[in-house]
């Protein structure tokens, strides 16, 4: 839920501000980038809290966040050093990592029974 908030939500209510289109300049990026990025972004994060959603779909929805969370941090780093800009993304990774962890644990549960699911269609198609 933290991605979500922090990769869906507040891209889609604060990427066309002015701040948000300096931070894409300043990173040498032209501005069509950080629309691309919003999308993908509120894509992604809708792919990972939504339970009808393949497994396999995900997995690639939490892959699409790694890389850009490293590039986000190698891009502050290269333009202004290491600080914490450059931190910033490594600590949002981290979170993804360990909803990644217990992402496959619920899953492994599911799959040898040990969590009670309803049984329709919907609730075990995200397995």
């Amino acid at each position: 839920m933290i991605i979500f908030l922090l990769e869906g939500v507040m891209p889609a209510l604060t990427s066309q501000t002015e701040l948000a289109k300096e931070g894409i300049r300043h990173l040498g990026y032209p501005e069509f980038f950080g629309n691309a990025l919003v999308v993908f972004k509120i894509a992604g994060s809708i792919l990972l809290i939504l339970p009808i959603i393949p497994a396999r779909v995900k997995e690639w929805a939490y892959a699409g966040f790694a890389f850009d969370f490293i590039f986000a941090a190698i891009s502050h780093w290269a333009v202004e050093g290491f600080n914490g800009q450059a931190l910033f993304p490594m600590l949002v990774l981290l979170i993804l990592m360990i909803s990644y962890s217990c992402y496959h644990k619920i899953r492994k549960q599911k799959l040898q029974g040990n969590i009670n699911l309803r049984t329709n269609d919907y609730a075990l198609s995200g397995i």
